[in-house]
Formats: structure tokens, C-alpha cells, sequence
């Protein structure tokens, strides 16, 4: 369990260094582009301690499904971009898929 305490640590700091790549304004803002950075190595290093529990595949799909739905909350909280249609049920989707590895693959949350 301690591995997916890691991957949620994990996906929290990949959701802020996208969120604050997006503030850097193309690196030109020095305080959100060292912080994007750092959350980025903190980041990484985070997960790859979750990957001593957790298989790679099941790890990296829900890091990164979770950091998609995040990023795009993120995003229409603080940046006013509203997703259509197709991205609510592309998420949507993204969400099923993580439910269904945790739930029916023998790869998934035992």
C-alpha cells in the first residue's frame, strides 16, 4: 500500500509542475519555471519509489491517466479553459480504464 501512497505523491507533484509549466510562460517567469522543475525531479523520483510495489504498466497508466484528469481540473479552475464534449468523455473514458486495470487485471490494486 505504501506504493500507491507514492504514485498519489507522485501524480499531486506532476499535476503541479504541468500547472506551473503553463505559468512559466515558455520558462520566462523564474519562480514558476524552477518550481515546474523541481516538482518534475521530486516527481519522478516519487514514482519510481512506487515502482518497487507496483508494476510499471499499472503504475505509469494511472500516473498518467490520473495526471490527465487533474491537469485538465487544473486547467479549467485556474486557467479558464473549458473542455468540450469529447474531452469530458475522453476522460471519462481515461477514468473507466483505470477502474477496470485496478479492478479485473491481476496486475492491478491486490
Amino acid at each position: 500500500m505504501k506504493g500507491y501512497l507514492f504514485l498519489i505523491i507522485a501524480i499531486i507533484l506532476e499535476t503541479i509542475g504541468t500547472s506551473l509549466l503553463k505559468a512559466s510562460d515558455q520558462f520566462t517567469k523564474l519562480f514558476p519555471s524552477l518550481g515546474a522543475i523541481i516538482a518534475y525531479i521530486g516527481c519522478f523520483y516519487i514514482l519510481s519509489l512506487s515502482l518497487k510495489t507496483i508494476p510499471i504498466g499499472i503504475a505509469y497508466g494511472i500516473w498518467a491517466g490520473a495526471g490527465i484528469v487533474l491537469v485538465m481540473l487544473v486547467g479549467f479552475c485556474f486557467f479558464k479553459q473549458i473542455p468540450d464534449f469529447v474531452a469530458v468523455l475522453g476522460t471519462i473514458l481515461i477514468i473507466s480504464g483505470i477502474v477496470v486495470i485496478n479492478v479485473f487485471s491481476k496486475m492491478g490494486i491486490h
